[in-house]
């Protein structure tokens, strides 16, 4: 869970860098930001996008004034917090008015209100474990899948984790793929990119996070960020949205809360 207050974005846009998560993004400004999806749509205000939004270095944030909580959903949970399966979303984002309606926006007045982070993190994480609902579970199998992708940074085989289940590799990408919006082997490249971004922005050579990471070697890393960021590693660590919470709600030790002005 992060805070941003922007007076003014930068002239390119700020670029969104995917994720392995589902992101809400619940805007408050005096103006509303707007998100450019990279196939052609422009949304204004809050909004939620599916998991890996912004690959290729396609999607942009502009506006004046942007003041936003953003935070990551955990693709196991989304479902019961939004209303909408992530397989819904396709990588893409809808406005989150359309999803909740009248409660959107007694939301951003009630952001708008409060003149702390503090308090809007408080406010947003009760409105997220009061919306949790258990009729939408995912299986306890996909569940676990996600788990060990998660756990292992992106570093196991769908191979395995099929035969771990006990499952044939096409029923574990039907069932993965329908409950959190994306195949299982995109979800082992996007943990294991989401990582390494990460240790890229910590200052660690390519090198070595090439090695950490379980790629073949760093011409390997360079192909994969480039495909999902746009940008090189060694611009990679200066994009802003790398800068805040790297952990999805609900994080297993507490929920990370990160201000930026």
């Amino acid at each position: 869970m992060a805070g941003f207050r922007i007076p003014r974005a930068p002239a390119g846009g700020l670029r969104v860098v995917p994720h392995p998560a589902v992101m809400l993004l619940l805007d408050f400004g005096t103006s509303p930001a707007a998100v450019d999806d990279g196939a052609g749509r422009r949304h204004r205000g809050s909004l939620v996008a599916g998991p890996g939004f912004g690959f290729g270095g396609a999607a942009r944030a502009w506006g004046e004034n942007i003041e936003c909580v953003q935070v990551r959903l955990s693709p196991v949970i989304a479902r019961a917090v939004l209303d909408v399966c992530p397989a819904d979303l396709d990588s893409t984002s809808v406005a989150l008015d359309g999803l909740w309606g009248r409660e959107a926006s007694r939301m951003r007045e009630q952001l708008s209100e409060n003149s702390s982070w503090e308090e809007r993190f408080a406010l947003t994480a009760a409105l997220l474990a009061r919306r949790r609902d258990a009729r939408f579970p995912v299986d306890p199998e996909v569940a676990w899948a996600w788990n060990r992708i998660a756990l292992s940074r992106g570093r196991v085989r769908v191979g395995h984790l099929a035969a771990e289940l006990g499952w044939s590799r096409k029923r574990l990408w039907s069932r993965f793929h329908a409950q959190t919006g994306m195949p299982p082997k995109r979800a082992v490249n996007l943990v294991r990119f989401d990582h390494a971004a990460h240790q890229l922005v910590s200052g660690e050579g390519a090198a070595r996070v090439a090695a950490d990471g379980g790629y073949f070697d760093q011409s390997h890393l360079h192909r994969e960020v480039m495909a999902f960021s746009g940008v090189t590693p060694a611009n990679v660590a200066g994009e802003q949205f790398l800068t805040v919470d790297a952990t999805a709600w609900p994080a297993a030790h507490g929920r990370p809360r990160v201000a930026r002005r």
